[in-house]
C-alpha cells in the first residue's frame, strides 16, 4: 500500500500570543511540528506534504528538511481548502493519511491501526469520547449507528452538541476519493471556511463506509492552541517517558519532576533524584548517582560517577569513577578521565582532566589539559583570554597547583611541579620545579586601626 501524509501546518496560532509560527513551539525540547513529521517517517511514508503558511519561511528555514515537501496555502480558508493545496502531490492509488502540525503525540500505533481501516469501500476516522466535548466538532450518526456527518460546534443544534464523541481531524481516505469530494466543498458555513469534515457526508453519500478508531489516551490527539494545552502536553509526554525508563530500571525519585528533552541511553542501576532536566543525546553508564537540579546536555556520564546537587554539564565526557559537584559547571569541551574530581563551585570549559586529577573548589579551568594525579586547588583560574584570543594551559603529572593561583596561558606546568599558594604565574615551570610568585609580607608592629571619624 502506497502511503501518501498530508501534515496541516499553516495556522498563525494567534492564542499562543507569540511571534512564532504555534507548529514551532515545543513539546520535550523538539517542535509540535517535528514530533508529528517524525512519527509520520516512522510509518513508512516517503511522500510527506508539509502544509505552510503563517511564518513558511521560518518553518521551512528551522526543519531544514529536503525530504518533505512544502506545500503553500496562501490563504487560510480552512482545513479543507489546506489539504485542497496538497492534491497535486498525492498519488491516485494511494491512501492519505492527513494530520495536524500542533497535534504532536499521536503515537505511531493509532494511526497505523487507523490507516489498516482503509480500503476500496471504506475511509477511517479517528474519533475521541469526551466528558466535556466544547470546541470540538461532533460526529454525527445515523438510526444504524453508522458514522454519516460531522458537525462543526458552531454549525451545531442543541441535540448535536449533546453528543460527546467528537472528530479529532485525523483521517485516512484514498487520494482518488479526496480527488473527487474536495472540489465539491462548500464555504456556507458559520464560519465560511472550507470544512474538511464536510467529506465525511460526501463518503456517506457515495456508500464508503466510515470506521471508527480511537486513541488508547485522550492526550494523544490533544492540539496545541494556547499555552495551557502547551504545559499539559508537556507534561503527558514527561510523565510517558519517565515511566518508560522506570520500566527498563531507572530509579527516578518522581517522575512528576523529572524531565528528558531528548534521548536518554541508560545502563543498569542508575538514580535521578528530583527536578533533573537532560536535553539532546545524553548517555549514562552503570551505577550513575544523579543529585537533585542537575542539568545534563549531549553529554555522556560514565559507570560510577556521582553527579552531586545543582551541577550543570554540557557536551561533556566522564570517563567514570568521578565526583562532581555540588553547584559545579561542565561547559562544552570538558573531558574527564577515570576517577577525576570536579566540586562545589567549579567551572570547566575546553578542558581535559586526567585519570584521578581533582579541581575541588572555586576554581576556572578553561582551554586546559592536566595530567594525571593534578591537584588544583581552591581559587585556581587559567587566565585563557587575553581580550581577542584564547590561549591553552597545559599541566604535567603529579603537578601541584596552590590555592588562589592564576596561571596565565599560554603556558606549561611541568610533571611534579608546584606552584605555590597565591602566586601569578606567567612562565613556563619545569618538572619538579617551584614557581612563588607574589609580593613579599611585610608586617608592620603597633598597626593602629582606622577609626571613624
Amino acid at each position: 500500500m502506497l502511503l501518501d501524509i498530508v501534515i496541516l501546518a499553516a495556522g498563525k496560532g494567534t492564542r499562543m500570543k507569540s511571534a512564532l509560527p504555534k507548529v514551532l513551539h515545543k513539546v520535550g525540547g523538539k517542535s509540535l511540528v517535528s514530533h508529528v513529521i517524525d512519527t509520520a517517517k516512522n510509518l513508512g511514508s516517503d511522500n510527506i506534504n508539509l502544509v505552510i503558511g503563517h511564518g513558511a519561511d521560518r518553518i521551512k528555514e528551522q526543519l531544514n528538511d529536503a525530504s518533505l515537501h512544502y506545500v503553500l496555502q496562501q490563504q487560510q480558508l480552512g482545513t479543507g481548502h489546506a489539504v485542497q493545496q496538497a492534491l497535486p502531490n498525492l498519488r491516485e492509488d494511494s491512501v492519505c493519511l492527513i494530520l495536524y502540525g500542533d497535534v504532536p503525540l499521536t503515537s505511531g500505533q493509532t494511526l497505523a491501526e487507523l490507516v489498516a481501516l482503509v480500503s476500496d469501500d471504506s475511509m477511517a476516522l479517528l474519533t475521541v469520547t469526551l466528558e466535556d466535548p466544547d470546541g470540538y466538532g461532533r460526529i454525527i450518526r445515523n438510526a444504524q449507528g453508522n458514522v454519516s456527518a460531522i458537525v462543526e460546534q458552531k454549525d451545531a443544534n442543541k441535540d448535536q452538541l449533546a453528543v460527546n464523541e467528537v472528530n479529532t481531524g485525523i483521517m485516512a481516505v484514498q487520494a482518488q476519493h479526496l480527488q473527487k469530494w474536495l472540489p465539491l466543498l462548500s464555504s456556507d458555513n458559520a464560519q465560511q471556511e472550507y470544512y474538511l469534515t464536510d467529506i465525511i457526508a460526501m463518503a456517506a453519500a457515495d456508500h464508503i463506509d466510515i470506521n471508527i478508531s480511537q486513541p488508547v489516551d485522550e492526550l494523544e490527539v490533544l492540539g496545541v492552541n494556547n499555552r495551557i494545552q502547551q504545559a499539559e502536553l508537556e507534561r503527558y509526554f514527561q510523565t510517558e517517558q519517565a515511566l518508560n525508563l522506570m520500566e527498563q530500571g531507572v530509579a527516578l525519585a518522581d517522575p512528576d519532576r523529572f524531565d528528558l528533552r531528548g534521548e536518554l541511553i541508560t545502563g543498569s542501576d542508575v538514580s535521578i533524584d528530583i527536578n533533573c532536566v537532560l536535553e539532546g543525546r545524553v548517555e549514562i553508564q552503570d551505577n550513575v548517582s544523579i543529585g537533585p537540579n542537575c542539568v545534563i546536555v549531549n553529554s555522556t556520564i560514565g559507570s560510577n560517577t556521582v553527579i552531586k546537587a545543582n551541577s550543570v554539564i554540557e557536551e561533556s565526557i566522564i570517563s567514570g569513577d568521578s565526583d562532581i559537584g555540588p553547584f559545579a559547571r561542565l561547559r562544552p569541551g570538558t573531558e574527564l578521565g577515570l576517577g577525576a574530581k570536579i566540586g562545589n563551585f567549579v567551572e570547566t570549559k575546553k578542558a581535559k582532566i586526567g585519570k584521578g586529577s581533582k579541581v575541588s573548589h572555586l576554581s576556572y579551568i578553561g582551554d586546559a589539559e592536566l595530567g594525571e594525579n593534578v591537584n588544583v586547588g581552591a581559587g585556581t583560574i587559567t587566565c585563557n583570554y587575553d581580550g581577542v584570543n584564547k590561549f591553552n594551559t597545559t599541566i604535567g603529572d603529579d603537578a601541584f597547583i596552590g590555592s588562589n593561583s592564576a596561571l596565565v596561558a599560554p603556558i606549561k606546568i611541568g610533571q611534579g611541579a608546584t606552584i605555590g599558594a597565591g602566586s601569578t604565574v606567567a612562565k613556563d615551570v619545569g618538572a619538579n620545579g617551584l614557581a612563588v610568585a607574589r609580593a613579599k609580607q611585610r608586617n608592620i608592629a603597633n598597626w593602629q586601626k582606622p577609626t571613624k571619624k
